[in-house]
This record gives C-alpha cells, sequence and structure tokens, in this order.
C-alpha cells in the first residue's frame, strides 16, 4: 500500500526542482486539461549522468512514451519507470519553449509590470532550477514534455494535438534510483493557443512498493530488463 508523503496543487507557468528517493512514486495529475510538465531528470550524486531522450525511445523502440516505458540515464540506468497512465501520449521530442518563442506568441509580460501573471518560458524556467545544483545552460538536455500529445500532418511535420487535452489525465513514476527532478509547467513549444496556457498540475510524491519480478515495466522489453540489472549493479556499489 503506497503512502501519500506531499500534496502541493502546481500553478501555470511555474518550475521547481526537488530530489526523490528510489522506491518513491510522482503521481501528476492535470486538473483542469491542456497543462504540460516539462521534466528533466540527473543523477544528485554525479551530476554528468542525465536523462538521455534518444536512448530512452529508442530502446524501447517507440516514438510516445506511456504506461511500461522506462526513462532512461545516459549511463543505461532508469531513472524511474511510467507504471501508471490514463493520458497514454507523453512527447519526449519536442524540447522547450524559448524566451524568443514565448515574445513571439505571447507578448511581453514581465514580473515587475503583471506580478503572478506574468510568464515564463520552459527554457528560462529550467535554467533557473538549475542553477540551485552549480548546472546551467550545457547541462540543458531533450526534455520530457508530459501531457503533451504530437502528431505528424501530411507533410510530415509535427504538430500539436489539443484534443488529447483531458480533464484529470494522471501519470505515476516510480523513481527506481535517488533522483533529481527538475519540472516546470509551462506551454509546450508546438502548443497553438493565441493566449498563454494557465493550467495547474497536482503533484503527490508517494511510497511506491518493491519491484517484483513479474513487474510490468521491468518485462515491457528486453531492453529494460537490462537498465534495471544496471540499476542493480550500481546500488551495489559495483
Amino acid at each position: 500500500m503506497t503512502e501519500l508523503l506531499y500534496d502541493y496543487t502546481m500553478p501555470s507557468g511555474a518550475h521547481w526542482s526537488f530530489r526523490l528517493r528510489r522506491g518513491t512514486a510522482l503521481r501528476l495529475t492535470d486538473l483542469e486539461g491542456g497543462a504540460n510538465v516539462g521534466m528533466l531528470f540527473y543523477n544528485p550524486e554525479e551530476k554528468l549522468e542525465r536523462y538521455n531522450a534518444p536512448d530512452t525511445l529508442k530502446g524501447q523502440h517507440t516514438f510516445k512514451l506511456t504506461r511500461g516505458n522506462c526513462l532512461y540515464s545516459d549511463m543505461g540506468r532508469v531513472f524511474a519507470s511510467i507504471v501508471d497512465d490514463s493520458f497514454g501520449w507523453h512527447d519526449t521530442v519536442c524540447g522547450n519553449l524559448d524566451d524568443a518563442r514565448l515574445l513571439e506568441k505571447y507578448g511581453e509580460h514581465n514580473y515587475q509590470q503583471y506580478r503572478n501573471d506574468w510568464t515564463l518560458s520552459g527554457h528560462a524556467s529550467f535554467l533557473t532550477e538549475l542553477a540551485k545544483y552549480g548546472l546551467g545552460e550545457r547541462d540543458l538536455a531533450a526534455n520530457l514534455n508530459l501531457f503533451s500529445k504530437v502528431v505528424t500532418d501530411d507533410n510530415g511535420q509535427l504538430r500539436f494535438d489539443a484534443g488529447a487535452a483531458r480533464a484529470g489525465a494522471q501519470i505515476t513514476l516510480r523513481f527506481e534510483m535517488d533522483t533529481l527532478v527538475v519540472m516546470h509547467t509551462c506551454p509546450h513549444p508546438l502548443n497553438p493557443a493565441s493566449d498563454y496556457p494557465r493550467k495547474p498540475v497536482r503533484v503527490e510524491m508517494l511510497t511506491a512498493a518493491p519491484v517484483a519480478k513479474d513487474d510490468y515495466c521491468l518485462n515491457f522489453r528486453p531492453e529494460n530488463a537490462r537498465a534495471f540489472e544496471n540499476n542493480r549493479l550500481y546500488h551495489l556499489g559495483l
């Protein structure tokens, strides 16, 4: 049985970072529909190890992320497993909204004039959080965009699927190693909305049950089993 450790509603256009221990879980809920959660992972003991989107997709023969998928580090280990997902399609290829695109799409809304109604880019949000740990722009990587679905049009171009948004959609990540989580709730870079989306996200931290031999994520792909073995060796100190 899981135990709720922390519960927080994260407003839109915000950023946050924290360390989650192995054996804990993070459950995110898109409260109103249309939220985006940008997310990156780092090993808090060796921050050169970080989330690797290409290996995550290539190793599991997928373009989308959903239940069963594991989120790999660039050392071939598993940061987290997606153990539950009612949304069904999460992006990890489109990156972040940067300041230039933010200004072009939504205009300038600085804190001095707009206070809590100011607008932030995902790029600036990540950099603000990374600076707290001595990291910077060179440490950015391809990020997760949870609750955001993209599709290809007839010309082969990626476009944002606004119709996929659903109030109450949830995703739960179980952490398989201690992880520095960096996240924001800024808009997806391909979101066509003319007004800056302001969609809150509920963030719950929970205990997680131990990984069993018949675990769905462990057995979802043979590559996942090898990555879990890398985790086992890492925790043995080998």
